[in-house]
């Protein structure tokens, strides 16, 4: 079962800079790319904030405000945050469960589309992570040389996190540019009658056959 990642990274957030207000939880998720790599909409930080108070995880430390901003709530992780953050963290650090995207059924279905097109968008997706993996190193680099402090810019392990993004780029990279190779060298024909049994939309097999 995947976990509820909002909540665990939420909490983790709340424990770190406790007492903490919503916006900076929010800030600071941000800072992290949590929005990227964990599909976290940053709206969906105060619901979930809403949700750890009424379950007890988190409790209200404070209500502050100041000229004619509205008011902001501070928050601190309870005893039984506490144990729920540790629970959560443990199972995510054990789960082996294999990403999922959109992508592996496109590739299962590359038979199907248009040799050209499979082949600018192989094209596209390497300049793409190129481009990202460019970005991914400086970023690494920037957090490492900054002070580690999470009241002042992003914490050192945060840099690890952007490593595994990196190092899971770089395999993408790979695969695409084999693959790009491997179509263009011949190795790879799945278009072909005489390469590959595909249904074409003729509606006919390469022997003959009927799509139905």
């Amino acid at each position: 079962m995947a976990l509820p990642t909002t909540r665990l990274l939420v909490l983790a957030v709340v424990r770190l800079l406790q007492p903490v207000h919503g916006y900076d939880v929010r800030r600071e998720l941000l800072s992290w790319h949590a929005d990227e790599w964990a599909n976290i909409k940053p709206g969906s930080v105060y619901g979930s904030l809403k949700t750890m108070q009424r379950d007890g995880l988190i409790a209200v430390d404070g209500v502050d405000q100041g000229g004619a901003r509205p008011e902001r709530t501070s928050y601190r992780i309870t005893p039984e945050g506490e144990k729920v953050f540790g629970d959560m963290l443990r199972e995510a650090l054990w789960s082996t469960e294999p990403a999922r995207h959109s992508y592996y059924a496109a590739v299962s279905l590359i038979p199907y589309a248009g040799r050209d097109d499979v082949v600018a968008a192989l094209r596209g997706r390497i300049l793409k992570f190129e481009a990202d993996l460019v970005y991914l190193d400086r970023e690494v680099e920037r957090i490492l040389a900054g002070s580690g402090d999470p009241r002042e810019t992003e914490p050192h392990h945060v840099a690890d996190n952007i490593r595994l993004a990196a190092d899971h780029t770089r395999a993408d990279l790979e695969w695409s540019r084999k693959t790009l190779q491997r179509i263009e060298s011949g190795e790879l024909d799945v278009w072909s009658k005489e390469a590959y049994g595909v249904l074409h939309q003729d509606g006919e097999s390469p022997d003959g056959g009927s799509q139905t």
